[in-house]
């Protein structure tokens, strides 16, 4: 199933936009319901917070004394670690057994107001972040939920930063307008990405391009790569040596198709064909059509015809949001090692990265018009030939950079 992370500082406005999602079908899983079940009187979680943080958290019913609680609890780093120690795994369980019972094909959103904190961004297929300035948050807390205002700073001060948000963040979501400003945004969302999404990853089919073309270099390439990078980890585990932002994108400045390309480093084609299941549950499916790289002429081989030497797997991404190519290589192929000079050398390299632009530009211009594989192929026939070239001359400007 397709699994999205809602999150967003306090005040921000995630139950509305969980509740806008529910309407559109999502199913939800809220963390804040969950930590209120897993303390009810009665349960083994309430008498842990109890025997940490004594009996004067209980209301006169026995139920928790919530106020009294954070006044403990917030009061510091220790009294807020010993209050996840106690809640969080508890939450852990009850959720992994609402996983469980979501039909297989559910748009799962998770709501989850410590997600950047506890790090489980890289778990989700997807993060969404309601946003709103703190300063917003703040008026909104003691205006409508009747929060002290040196309250709502203490706990809002104890959360993750914008900044630290926005990191993780494959979707902002401005809720900083009036009331139901955001629906409309929520809804196109829902329909022309979260929707394609999940069929994408049901039926493990890659996202497609609308058109091939060249665009300006986006700053935020490389943080969307992280993103990319930090799910591929958790999807390979110790089967990857080390996975690396490759390809245009990688380079700072430099125009390129706007797709993300990775670099998956492991130790055979056995550890490669072994990660396709787990990266198409990630939102990677695989390319069983794509087998290895345009040989080129080596050492060992110098004639450039062993395709054995330049075998790969390849998998791209379901996310129409976010288009990436995902390339799995072995340790030490020359694949593997040109990809990583080819990105160093275009970044140390002024007049290699234009003439590249031009390569580029060219054969996007040839492509125009085309969609699917005619684009591609029709692009790569243009560039092809010049990164045949590229890889001699990357290879003497490494030799000439270590000596």
């Amino acid at each position: 199933m397709l699994r999205i992370g809602l999150t967003g500082g306090m005040g921000a406005g995630k139950s509305t936009v969980a509740r806008i999602l529910a309407d559109l079908g999502a199913v939800i899983i809220d963390s804040d319901v969950i930590a209120r079940e897993v303390v009810e009187p009665g349960t083994e979680g309430l008498a842990a917070l109890v025997a940490a943080f004594g009996p004067d958290i209980l209301a006169a019913d026995g139920g928790l004394d919530r106020p009294a609680l954070a006044a403990k609890a917030f009061g510091s780093d220790d009294a807020r670690a010993t209050l996840n120690s106690i809640v969080h795994p508890l939450v852990g369980k009850r959720t992994a057994e609402l996983i469980s019972a979501a039909p297989s094909d559910a748009i799962l959103v998770q709501d989850i107001p410590l997600l950047v904190e506890n790090g489980l961004a890289p778990l989700m297929n997807l993060v969404l972040i309601v946003d709103v300035p703190a300063e917003t948050r703040i008026r909104r807390l003691v205006e409508f939920r009747g929060v002290s205002e040196s309250d709502a700073r203490a706990r809002i001060s104890a959360q993750a930063t914008d900044e630290q948000r926005h990191a993780v963040a494959d979707v902002l979501l401005d809720n900083s307008g009036e009331p139901g400003a955001i629906d409309p945004i929520v809804r196109q969302l829902w329909s022309q990405r979260l929707v394609p999404f999940e069929e994408n990853l049901r039926a493990a089919t890659p996202a497609r391009r609308k058109e091939l073309c060249i665009v300006p270099a986006d700053p935020e390439w490389a943080t969307q790569a992280q993103r990319l990078i930090a799910r591929l980890w958790v999807a390979c585990g110790p089967a990857a040596s080390r996975i690396d932002h490759i390809g245009s994108t990688a380079v700072p400045g430099l125009p390129a198709k706007d797709v993300i390309d990775v670099q998956i480093t492991v130790a055979n084609l056995t550890a490669a064909d072994g990660l396709r299941d787990a990266l198409g549950a990630a939102g990677f499916p695989v390319r069983p059509d794509v087998t290895g790289d345009n040989p080129k002429p080596t050492a060992a081989d110098p004639n450039g015809s062993d395709t054995a030497l330049w075998a790969k797997r390849f998998h791209q991404s379901a996310d129409p949001g976010r288009l990436a190519n995902v390339h799995i290589r072995v340790a030490g192929s020359p694949g593997q090692e040109f990809a990583l000079l080819f990105r160093d050398w275009l970044r140390a390299d002024a007049s290699a990265r234009a003439e590249y632009l031009e390569v580029k530009r060219e054969g996007a211009a040839k492509a125009a018009g085309l969609t699917g594989e005619a684009a591609t192929l029709a692009y790569l026939d243009v560039k092809e030939p010049w990164f045949d070239a590229a890889y001699t001359r990357a290879a003497a400007w490494r030799d000439r950079v270590e000596d």
